[in-house]
């Protein structure tokens, strides 16, 4: 981190004890472990609970972490970042997220510069016209009521709006629908599109610079559709941005009230919680948005104030070093036992991986240790009967996070009560994973249920799969916007053990600036282009020779 000497984690005297730890931990099972002591592997925080029983390690292993955490600096970089220090050490930047979440009274500074006042502003100027757009007072070019809205962004300008808008299903205005458009692939936009109509769609232009290609492609072709239809004087009454960018915004058309600011310390795959925000607020309303806020700066709080032994995001951090680093897990699964949780999974993968895939530490030496696993995932009960198969008998160890809420939601009872034991059965599934995750069925279990012996060692399930449990009460705005902060936590605690920025993505950057030359290659049709490699001026030339044949 910024204004920090990186240090090799490994020369630490808590890695070499790890180490030993691991090779202790060979001989040991979960099975085993759940049969001493575990409460100190279970933390309640912000109104869910973070049980970390089923991980493979135990007192004497966690006493080493916490020993590594404090000879890395982990409670001096989570002070350094809620200081308002310039964190992100390769961009210059702070990386103040959780200033966002701040109630009036709550002090965050950048540079000596109080910024709550200017957050609190912009969350205020966005319950303005989220509340004239549910409302009605705000509408299309034609005097329409906005029905549909359109949030056009990429990344975390994206995943997260779309992720929240499926997660809160239960608390959306049933009179707007949203959708999201990302990919650069016509395909996405042109969809959308036919399932809307001019008239009543308003779309959310989400850059922070203006100058996404992605983004602008699409906010472009955006634009031409609605002049098409409704005339070039309409584009301020159907379109707002989520910008810096005031006066490219405006030379799009968008009225200046209806841009959206947020700042060069708030990171994009840290930016729901910001103005990127904004397609939530319509969806859910104000109050519901705050209460998302909330849920965070629950999480920031006991992060901010909680010693390291009990604070679930060093803990959940913590683990994940411990998985991947001493017991050789490269990848993690996101399990939620939710429908509305569906695309938790590719949200935690760009938080996580484009976060912490790094192979440099923070003053530009190599690592010599892994670093960030690889998150993917699916809601259970599908899983089950997909990937569950190699997570259970497969050659890999695969380390597991199962996400359940206790109770349904409160708008799905009123069909009935068949919904409560609907959710039991579902939660019950939860459990159950878990426990075979992590206990297994020995051979002599299996042979004592009758099977045959033939088949007995296709039934054995060597268990000892490390599993995290997090459980809401239900999933709410406040319970959503808890559990994603305390993933961003436990991203950082992971990124201060290994000494590297989580707050950049230059292998992002590089990809979007080669493909930008290969755009005018096409345009030109130039198949020499010598700053690319032989393959890909091959696949240039064979591309444009494709493009020459005559269509069926």
């Amino acid at each position: 981190m910024a204004e920090r000497v990186a240090i090799d984690p490994t020369a630490c005297p808590a890695w070499s004890t790890l180490r030993r730890e691991a090779h202790r931990m060979r001989d040991e099972s979960i099975r085993s472990l759940l049969r001493s002591d575990r409460e100190f592997l279970r933390i309640n925080a912000a109104e869910m609970s973070f049980d970390f029983s089923r991980q493979r390690l135990d007192s004497a292993v966690l006493e080493s972490l916490i020993a590594l955490a404090e000879q890395t600096g982990v409670r001096q970089a989570i002070d350094a970042m809620f200081a308002g220090t310039r964190v992100n050490s390769t961009e210059g930047r702070a990386a103040l997220h959780v200033a966002l979440r701040g109630r009036p009274g709550d002090s965050f500074t950048v540079d000596g510069d109080d910024v709550f006042g200017a957050v609190d502003n912009v969350v205020g100027r966005m319950e303005v016209f989220a509340d004239s757009v549910r409302s009605g007072a705000h509408r299309g070019a034609t005097g329409e009521r906005i029905t549909d809205v359109v949030n056009i962004g990429i990344g975390g300008s994206d995943l997260g709006p779309a992720m929240a808008y499926q997660a809160l299903r239960a608390y959306r205005d049933p009179n707007i629908t949203c959708h999201f458009v990302s990919n650069v692939d016509p395909a996405d936009i042109v969809d959308v599109l036919s399932h809307v109509t001019p008239e009543k769609t308003l779309f959310i232009i989400a850059s922070k610079t203006f100058t996404t290609a992605e983004t602008m492609i699409n906010a472009e072709y955006a634009r031409t559709w609605i002049v098409d239809h409704l005339g070039g004087s309409s584009v301020g009454a159907h379109f707002a941005a989520v910008s810096t960018a005031e006066q490219l915004a405006d030379d799009f058309g968008i009225e200046q009230q209806n841009v959206f600011g947020f700042w060069d310390w708030v990171g994009g795959r840290y930016s729901l919680t910001s103005a990127v925000g904004l397609s939530t607020m319509l969806a859910i309303g104000p109050l519901h948005f705050r209460e998302l806020l909330d849920g965070a700066r629950a999480i920031d709080i006991h992060f901010r104030d909680t010693t390291l032994p009990d604070n679930a995001p060093v803990l959940m951090g913590l683990c994940a070093v411990w998985n991947r680093n001493f017991l050789q897990m490269s990848t993690s699964a996101v399990l939620p036992y939710s429908r509305d949780l569906a695309q938790l999974p590719a949200y935690l993968q760009q938080l996580s991986m484009e976060s912490n895939g790094k192979s440099v530490r923070i003053d530009g030496s190599p690592v010599t240790y892994d670093t960030g696993a690889i998150y993917w995932g699916e809601p259970g009960t599908n899983g089950q009967h997909s990937f569950f198969q190699l997570l259970h008998q497969g050659t890999d160890d695969v380390c597991s996070d199962i996400i359940l809420a206790a109770r349904p939601t409160s708008s799905d009872r009123q069909f009935g009560g068949q919904i409560d034991d609907q959710h039991d059965v579902l939660v019950a599934h939860a459990l159950a994973q878990a426990s075979v995750l992590s206990v297994g069925l020995t051979r002599e279990e299996v042979a004592a249920a009758g099977v045959s012996e033939a088949l007995v060692p296709h039934k054995v399930m060597p268990g000892n799969r490390p599993v995290s449990v997090i459980m809401m009460d239900q999933l709410t705005p406040f319970s959503l916007g808890a559990l994603l902060a305390a993933y961003e936590h436990s991203v950082f605690v992971q990124a201060a053990v290994w000494q590297i920025n989580p707050f950049d993505q230059w292998g992002v950057e590089l990809g979007k600036k080669v493909a930008s030359g290969i755009v005018d290659d096409i345009h030109q049709r130039q198949v020499d282009d010598p700053e690319l490699d032989p393959a890909t001026r091959a696949s240039l030339a064979a591309l444009l020779v494709r493009r020459d044949q005559p269509r069926s």
